[in-house]
């Protein structure tokens, strides 16, 4: 079965001035190499919705979407926090960002395809129930979770975070549901400074230090996501997938490359196909060098997809 690849048009209007690392031409380069490499053919391609009010309200306070609303601006950027800023195509851009978890949940669930991947910005792990920050405006795979949760009655969802920052909002949102089981690694002391100690029987926090390569993160997930997935046997499996510990990347100090990435989808595939019936969907977080960003995304999609 296909791989869908979800994406919109806004997500590429959406800006917070010129020399931001999250830009429009993120999503450029994922698809050209995408291109090059000759996988985009073979993907299922389909444009991100909105979401709608109640499936952010599963995760967001009302008072949270009201404001990111109300703070649109008419012309240039206001700044939320000092890394989050808006111009005035980011709250369409968001809702379609939020919008692309759900369509793929439903795509994965219907048999369309056996898996997803998510080509959108804003990217959504640092956004908490009641705040945007970190780049993130809604919590998209948070999002995701909740609608697989409330419109298909799953009760065991595994959310697997590899971005070089800690997904703090995920956290945030689902530290408190036992039915959600969320696996991190993360440069750590980083930002959001948080997470090395705050895990539970459902929350598999695994901090790394800097400087760690990819034989320290297969060893993270080895000896603790897997073992924790096994025991957990998820029905669903989102992927918050961050390329930005890629040793390219000058954002942060992990040391990671395409074949770490490739490595770490092949073995949640495995955990999919044993528990949770090949379903995966996969959501753009950070990445921030765009040459490593593109071919860390395509070796992801090549396992994914199988091709």
């Amino acid at each position: 079965m296909q791989t869908a690849y979800i994406s919109h048009p806004l997500c590429l209007k959406h800006e917070m001035g010129g020399h931001h690392p999250e830009c429009p031409e993120r999503i450029h380069a994922i698809e050209d190499q995408l291109i090059a490499s000759g996988l985009m053919s073979f993907l299922q391609h389909h444009d991100a919705p909105e979401v709608t009010r109640e499936q952010l309200l599963r995760v967001h306070d009302a008072a949270h979407i009201d404001l990111i609303e109300a703070s649109v601006p008419q012309q240039g950027i206001v700044h939320i926090d000092g890394d989050t800023a808006m111009n005035p195509f980011t709250y369409q851009a968001a809702l379609r960002a939020a919008g692309a978890a759900v369509i793929a949940v439903d795509l994965v669930m219907a048999g369309k395809v056996e898996n997803a991947f998510c080509n959108i910005r804003p990217p959504g792990h640092h956004a908490e129930r009641a705040r945007a920050m970190g780049f993130c405006i809604f919590n998209n795979v948070a999002v995701g979770a909740a609608h697989a949760l409330v419109e298909y009655g799953l009760q065991r969802i595994a959310i697997l975070d590899f971005d070089v920052h800690h997904g703090n909002g995920t956290e945030n949102i689902f530290h408190d549901d036992p039915r959600v089981m969320l696996c991190s690694t993360f440069q750590h002391p980083f930002y959001p400074n948080c997470g090395a100690d705050s895990g539970n029987q459902h929350i598999i926090n695994v901090p790394l230090a800097a400087g760690s390569g990819g034989d320290v993160f297969r060893a993270a997930v080895t000896e603790h996501w897997l073992p924790a997935l096994e025991r957990f046997k998820p029905e669903f499996l989102f992927i918050s997938a961050g390329f930005d510990a890629h040793r390219d990347d000058d954002m942060a100090m992990l040391k990671l490359n395409e074949a770490d990435y490739a490595w770490v989808t092949a073995e949640l595939k495995q955990i999919a196909e044993k528990f949770a019936q090949r379903r995966i969907v996969s959501v753009l977080e950070g990445g921030y060098e765009l040459h490593a960003l593109g071919r860390s995304v395509a070796a992801h999609i090549k396992v994914l997809s199988g091709l």
